[in-house]
């Protein structure tokens, strides 16, 4: 089972929460999302490395007792598929063996329940500093895309600062450039999911406007590929 939950004012940080404990994963999206997140939870490991696989976070906070795949073996699979989003492990396993096999598996934080709300606030923007102060230039062909800087710059040099849509859905693309993405599967990662697919078509003509034509592949009968500049 899958929630998602989106602020108000939509900014676009987003969060992997993996919890099955229904009540305490409630309490924790709409917290996140008061702090202006967005978060999408998953309530099994299975579904967690589904998510984690299949869609960019900047943070991820995984409990450890998960059913389906354990939090530490989520997050080894999840290392092995060369998926480096900083996680912060979330459990009530304390000791001092549990936190360094919690290290040892690609963790970069390690918290222990219960917490304190203000600690693992600090701790997630943390974590979601280290993900945005890291080197993020995604090649475009012969240019490139800065996510930190929400830039694109053109093989002559040129740079094109991008929309808040228009950067979630190249990044959605940039991201997995091998991959091809579905209208659908565009329209929930970067859109309400009450917008028809149409929307998806309407910022891909927006970005080939500003990065030239194929900037962005079609890929008939399926959707839409990261292209080159």
């Amino acid at each position: 089972m899958i929630a998602q939950v989106e602020p108000r004012d939509a900014p676009r940080s987003r969060l992997l929460l993996v919890e099955d404990d229904a009540e305490l994963s409630e309490m924790l999206a709409r917290l996140f999302t008061d702090e202006g997140y967005l978060v999408d939870v998953a309530r099994d490991g299975q579904r967690g490395l589904h998510l984690g696989l299949s869609r960019p976070y900047d943070a991820m906070i995984i409990d450890r007792g998960l059913p389906a795949i354990d939090g530490l073996d989520l997050l080894v699979r999840l290392r092995r598929r060369a998926v480096a989003t900083p996680v912060l492990v979330l459990t009530a396993l304390g000791a001092v063996a549990d936190r360094v096999a919690g290290l040892d598996a690609g963790a970069e934080d390690y918290l222990i329940k219960p917490f304190e709300v203000d600690e693992l606030l600090a701790r997630v923007r943390a974590l979601h500093r280290r993900n945005r102060d890291s080197a993020q230039v995604l090649p475009l062909g012969d240019g490139r895309f800065d996510l930190a800087a929400r830039v694109v710059t053109l093989p002559d040099g040129g740079q094109v600062t991008l929309s808040g849509r228009e950067y979630e859905l190249l990044r959605a693309l940039a991201t997995r450039p091998d991959q091809v993405h579905t209208r659908a599967a565009l329209r929930e990662r970067v859109f309400e999911a009450a917008q028809a697919e149409s929307i998806v078509d309407t910022y891909v003509y927006y970005l080939r406007n500003k990065l030239g034509r194929k900037a962005v592949r079609t890929v008939r009968g399926v959707g839409y590929q990261a292209g080159e500049l």
